[in-house]
């Protein structure tokens, strides 16, 4: 059954980022605000991917524009999937 997560990321441009998934898999990620044409290419790349094969891509990403400069939105949504396992 297919479920989606609204999550709210901490100390990067985005303000949430909704995911859909369905027994383990990506179904759709968007992503509101951030740098558009980055979280458009991230999450285009994670449709039909694994939630841990996507964790293990993206998580411990930085970003200089992030508030504190040790994460970033794909870290925040590796950070968002572990919610989900």
């Amino acid at each position: 059954m297919e479920q989606k997560l609204v999550y709210t990321p901490q100390n990067v441009c985005a303000r949430s980022i909704e995911i859909t998934h369905e027994d383990g898999v990506i179904k759709n990620i968007t992503f509101t605000r951030g740098c558009s044409g980055n979280t458009q290419g991230v999450a285009r790349l994670c449709v039909g991917r694994k939630i841990e094969e996507v964790i293990a891509l993206l998580e411990g990403i930085k970003c200089p524009g992030s508030r504190t400069q040790k994460t970033s939105c794909p870290d925040q949504l590796a950070q968002a999937l572990k919610t989900i396992q």
